[in-house]
């Protein structure tokens, strides 16, 4: 059983928390190519799932990060946003309605020091809504006191590392019709990304003019 014991910023962890950099990207083959103002970094692995990254290339920025796996009979999967908004599309020769422009909107954006969530067109007000920790499975759990919204939040890179959630690293804001949850990243966490930049910038790129520069990592 995890244990709660911990300060902000700083993980609990389970016995195989070293982890090398790219986590997410662990045990896959990775390549790179920028096209526009975008890196992207596309990583596949054995088991025939798929990761892609875009990064503004002028900050480096983490933009979107998505993930997808084969279907159960072997067909592309529907690709999972971890970061970044996914897009709306509407097909009118499978869909009769659309979806309301006023339902809620989750998308994750993160900064240096943060796991961050904004869940757009929430209008209630900032003593509605309840944020907390589910020790229990170790996800960010968000629910409102009228029962008009619920969501509960895994974050993929600490169940990676196994790092026990704790309520003294989240915190959230609302504002504008917008509810901004964040989570402290712990240090090893910032000390990986940090190695991951460093990595990432060494990897080797092909430009969408064709000009190849890229070797699987």
């Amino acid at each position: 059983q995890r244990s709660r014991i911990a300060r902000p910023g700083q993980a609990t962890r389970g016995a195989r928390f070293s982890r090398a950099t790219g986590m997410l990207r662990q045990g896959g083959k990775s390549t790179s190519f920028v096209s526009g103002n975008k890196k992207s970094v596309h990583t596949t692995f054995e088991n025939g799932s798929e990761l892609v990254e875009e990064y503004d290339l002028r900050t480096d920025e983490l933009l979107v990060r998505k993930r997808r796996t084969k279907t159960t009979l072997g067909g592309e999967g529907k690709w999972e946003y971890l970061v970044g908004d996914a897009p709306v599309h509407f097909n009118p020769d499978v869909s009769t309605i659309a979806e309301s422009s006023s339902n809620p909107i989750f998308s994750r954006k993160d900064t240096e020091r943060h796991f961050q969530w904004r869940i757009r067109n929430l209008p209630y007000p900032a003593d509605n809504y309840d944020v907390s920790v589910d020790n229990s499975d170790n996800k960010v759990v968000i629910r409102t006191k009228n029962k008009k919204y619920y969501k509960r939040i895994e974050i993929p890179e600490m169940k990676l590392l196994e790092a026990s959630l704790v309520e003294g690293a989240l915190s959230w804001h609302h504002a504008n019709n917008t509810l901004v949850v964040s989570y402290q990243k712990p240090s090893e966490v910032v000390d990986l990304e940090i190695k991951d930049k460093a990595e990432r910038r060494k990897m080797k790129t092909t430009k969408d003019d064709g000009d190849v520069q890229c070797n699987q990592q």
